[in-house]
This record gives structure tokens, sequence and C-alpha cells, in this order.
């Protein structure tokens, strides 16, 4: 019989196998999500696409994702989560395999349906490292595991670098290698009895739901929706709101929007342990209070004021620098990145059971978000003619956010006294 020291070091043991394994394969899946919104543009000339088959490239990863994460979720727990994984690895090495042989817009709305099971991997290794993980250190590892979404940056980075030496065509056989190097990995290093399937486990998703409504967990599911939703909108959005206010080429401005991918993705680590240390509220709610005082710089609009002098009129330009705007870009990024941390622990803390469901959950109400926002960014842009007007609506929505969590947060303080260490 082990003892208790030594069943934690094989925890720890098999932990530190798992978790960067499934973090390098969260970051290549997060990386398919944003793979058109760059190579979109290039393929947009080559192919002569309209705005409506663009739009339909840019947003079907996405869409998908959030079709594939509940039935991932449900499948990761029935028949095991690790090989959900592989078969969502396998999938995606397939779609970049086509991405290398297809020349016309169909073969490549294909490939980008069959992105979305990058949705399908997150469910499922969620499951995978929280069935590993001690309660004393779940936000830490969902954390990690979730800075994975740094892969969107890269590709921002990654396929102007390929487009100037080659063809953005490199990126997908970057991408495939990389996948067949992860997928090997996975096979060979993890052990499947670590996240053996539960063939009893419940699969009606009526009665999956009505528990989880008895946990509350509906409500901590739309915070992380907006707020992720939020964070995954901005990630596709930024690259052609930064070329054109500032007037930069595309790449430039798609090498600035990492700055605020990759320091927010990295910041769920920051949440889940400053979670883990003082309390999931506490840190949702200090991040969201800081992502409005950056909404509320960047969403004033380069400004002219007229002052009628005795002589003549003096004009005063405002307008922010392209190096402020980027300083307060990265602070949302951070922002948004803590509460996603934060909340993401709160939620799979009291149904570590259910993790991929629940994460399956959560990706469908924020992939659903991010692909909503970009069409309401594009339409009030229409509208008001204001590119700024993107940060007006995010601290609306954020506002309404913050007001509802606070109400939520009264009753979950109250639920703390008595259930210590949530």
């Amino acid at each position: 019989m082990k003892s208790e020291a030594e069943q934690e070091d094989e925890r720890l043991a098999s932990l530190a196998v798992i978790l960067p394994l499934a973090v390098t394969g969260f970051v290549i899946a997060a990386g398919c999500w944003t793979l058109f919104a760059v190579a979109g543009i290039h393929l947009r000339t080559e192919l002569n696409l309209s705005n409506l088959q663009f739009g339909l490239l840019l947003a079907m990863p996405m869409a998908v994702s959030a079709l594939l994460a509940l039935p991932a979720g449900l499948a990761a727990r029935k028949f095991g989560a690790r090989r959900i994984m592989l078969i969502c690895l396998a999938g995606l090495a397939a779609c970049m395999v086509l991405l290398l042989i297809t020349r016309t817009f169909t073969g490549y709305l294909v490939a980008a349906g069959g992105l979305g099971l990058a949705g399908g991997f997150y469910s499922a290794g969620m499951q995978f490292v929280t069935s590993n993980s001690q309660s004393h250190r779940l936000g830490l590892v969902l954390g990690v595991f979730g800075s994975g979404v740094t892969g969107a940056g890269f590709t921002y980075y990654l396929v102007p670098l390929f487009h100037e030496a080659f063809s953005w065509h490199g990126v997908p056989l970057a991408y495939l290698i990389v996948l067949l190097l992860v997928l090997a990995l996975l096979t060979l290093l993890t052990d499947p009895e670590d996240t053996a399937a539960d063939p009893e486990a419940e699969a009606s998703i009526v009665v999956l739901f009505t528990h989880l409504r008895r946990q509350g967990v509906w409500q901590l599911g739309a915070y992380f929706s907006v707020v992720a939703g939020s964070f995954f909108a901005l990630a596709l959005w930024l690259p052609d709101y930064l070329s054109s206010q500032f007037e930069l080429r595309l790449d430039s401005g798609a090498r600035l929007a990492q700055w605020f991918i990759v320091p927010g993705a990295l910041a769920q680590i920051l949440g889940g342990v400053l979670s883990d240390r003082y309390g999931s509220p506490k840190v949702v709610s200090r991040s969201l209070f800081i992502g409005l005082v950056a909404l509320v710089v960047l969403s004033y609009p380069p400004m002219t004021l007229f002052i009628r002098g005795v002589n003549e009129i003096i004009a005063i330009e405002f307008a922010l620098p392209v190096s402020v705007e980027s300083v307060f870009v990265v602070l949302l990024g951070i922002a948004l990145g803590c509460a996603m941390g934060s909340l993401q622990r709160m939620v799979i803390f009291e149904n570590r059971e259910s993790a991929a469901f629940v994460a399956g959950l959560l990706l469908v109400g924020a992939c659903s978000v991010a692909f909503l926002l970009p069409v309401i960014f594009g339409a009030i842009y229409h509208w008001l003619g204001v590119r700024s007007a993107v940060f007006m609506i995010l601290f609306l929505l954020l506002c309404i956010c913050q007001f509802m969590f606070a109400r939520f947060n009264r009753h979950y303080e109250r639920k703390a006294l008595l259930h210590p260490g949530i």
C-alpha cells in the first residue's frame, strides 16, 4: 500500500509529463482558430473572394468549435479524454494536409470547418489535466492549460513571416509537423489509465444541464462567455483595426495584435494562481475593473477641439499615439486573461467530474460571443464610422458583466463561508 506522500509524488510526476503535452497541443489548436484571420487576407486576393466568403472563412473555425465542444466533452467523459484528444489532433493534421493540397474556396471552407476540432481538443484537454491535478493547485494547472491560447498570437507572426520567405502555405506545413510530433508523444508518453473511460457516466445533456443549474454554473458560464468571447473577438479584430487606425501594413498590425493575445493568454496563469491564494471572486472583480479603465481610454476616438480665439480659431488635435494605445491594449489583454483564468477555476472547482462537459459548455458560450461580436463591430463601425466604437461596445458589455457578477458574488461569499476553499 502506497503512502499518501508517494501517491502525491506520482501525481506530480504524471502531471509534469501530461501538462506540457496538453498545453503544446492546445497552442497548435488555438493557432488553428486564427489561421484565416491573416491567411484569409492573402486568399481573398488569390481567389477574389467576396466579403461574405471571407467572413465565412473567418467564422467557420469558431462556429464549428461551438458545435463540437459539448459532444467532445461528453465523449471525453464516456470514452476517455486522452482518446478524444488524439482523435482531434489527428483531425487537425488532416485539415493541414487539405490546406496544402486544395486551391478552391470549397476546399478551404471545409478545412476551416475542420479546424473547429480545436474546440473538441480544449474540452477533452480540460478533463485530461483536471483529473491529474490536486485541488490546491487547480487554478495554476487550468491557467497553464488555458494559456495555450497564445497559439492564436503565434499565427499572426508566422503567416506574414512565411509569406515573405516562401508562401503562407508554409504555415500549415509547419503546423502539420508539430501536430504529428505532439500526437506521437501523447501516444507514447501518456498512460490510457490516467483518464480511463467511464462507460457508465451520465451522457444525457438534459440531466447534466439540470445538475449544472443546481450548481449555479449558468451564471458563471455567462460571465466567462462574455469575457472570453470579448478576448477572442478582439484577437480576430485587432490586426485590421490597428492597421487601419494607424495606417500600418497588415503584417505590422498583426504583430502588434500579438501584444494583446500573448500577455492576455499568459495572464490566465496569473489569474489561476491568485485565485488559488486569494479566491476567485476577488481576482475577477479587480481584473474586470482594470479592464474597464483600459476600455475607457481606448474608447476615445481621435478628436479635434476648436477654440475661438480673439483673432483666429485654434485647433487642438487629440489622438493617442500608437505606443500609448499599445500599452492600454496590453493592459486590457492582461485584465481579460486574469478574469478568464479565475472564472474558469471557479466553474471547474465544484464540477471536476464533469470538467470536459463544463469546459465544452464554456467554449460554446465563448465561441458564440466571439462569433457575434465581430458582426456587431462591423455593423456599428458602418453605422457610426468610428473605429474605436469597438471598445465602447466592450465597455458597455463588461460594465453589465461587472454589475451582475457583483450581485452573484454576494451569494458566492455566503456560500464560501459554509464551504471554505472555494
